[in-house]
């Protein structure tokens, strides 16, 4: 029996060894995408709850935020979601417009309750209103900007996770994940990341393959810059379409040519008698004038 419970320890400890193995390539891949998205990027203040995450200050002064314990407490809040049985009664909130797509997208994926936009005051608070919550886990974007929802979490003993920049303030929040949250490459990749980690937790994803969504369909896009693409587009279809026109009318300017050496036309511009026609009214036109003066 303890042969076996033995072997059963190993087999186990291959699995767990495999396991280990997908995630430490999955953070190395994923530290290097969080550099290209610059969310390693803090402020050049620093709130003293936040010091623990940072790496180290620029020239600048700029704080660099350690991207290891980012991918780490990330992990740790993605194990926080996927407690909560039901996925509606998790609501994640973004006041900032750079975050309301990655919010959206991230409900899609997790089946969590987006809140882009304004905050309606009240929400999980004031019972009367028919827009009236009752969430198990609160996500915010900043918590400075949705520190209405804070304040409304804190009253109602709601759980609440928050990205946190190096300025940010932690007053009431129960897992920080340390990261740029004003960048929208980099508020785009948290989220994703996050959904990603929270299907694989769930089962509905393996880790052993990538996940086949792009980043790129997080990141919030400004309605000004696809209108004025749409209009490049049309202007780019519109001057395409006479380019096409002008070389089918090309093929008649060999006609053109054909009547103009032929006799007949030179007999018609003859017989019209236009040279001797148009000298004389101008000659008579300035005797004209001549006596007129």
């Amino acid at each position: 029996s303890s042969a076996a419970f033995l072997q059963s320890l190993g087999v186990r400890g291959a699995e767990d060894q495999e396991q280990i193995d997908n995630m430490a390539i999955t953070k190395e891949e994923d530290v290097q995408m969080m550099l290209v998205c610059k969310t390693h990027l803090g402020t050049r203040n620093c709130d003293y709850r936040m010091k623990r995450y940072v790496f180290r200050r620029t020239v600048d002064g700029i704080h660099i935020i350690h991207l290891g314990k980012a991918w780490e407490k990330l992990m740790v809040a993605a194990r926080v979601i996927v407690a909560v049985e039901n996925p509606s009664d998790i609501i994640v909130a973004s006041q900032r417009p750079y975050g309301s797509r990655a919010v959206l997208k991230f409900s899609q994926y997790t089946g969590a309750l987006a809140m882009a936009g304004r905050w309606m005051p009240g929400t999980l608070t004031n019972q009367i209103t028919t827009k009236y919550l009752e969430p198990r886990l609160l996500i915010v974007t900043d918590p400075r900007t949705d520190a209405q929802a804070l304040k409304e979490a804190s009253y109602a003993s709601i759980p609440v996770i928050a990205l946190c920049d190096t300025d940010s303030p932690t007053e009431h929040v129960d897992i920080a994940i340390p990261a740029n949250n004003k960048g929208k490459e980099s508020i785009a990749l948290l989220y994703w990341l996050l959904a990603r980690e929270v299907q694989y937790l769930r089962g509905t994803l393996s880790r052993s393959q990538p996940w086949d969504v792009m980043v790129d369909s997080f990141f919030w896009r400004d309605p000004e810059e696809l209108e004025r693409q749409e209009e490049m587009d049309q202007g780019f279809q519109e001057w395409s379409k006479p380019a096409e026109d002008w070389n089918a009318q090309a093929a008649p300017a060999e006609n053109w040519d054909a009547p103009a050496g032929g006799a007949a036309g030179d007999a018609s511009w003859d017989a019209a008698g236009g040279a001797d026609d148009w000298s004389a009214p101008a000659a008579q036109g300035a005797t004209a004038d001549g006596q007129g003066w």
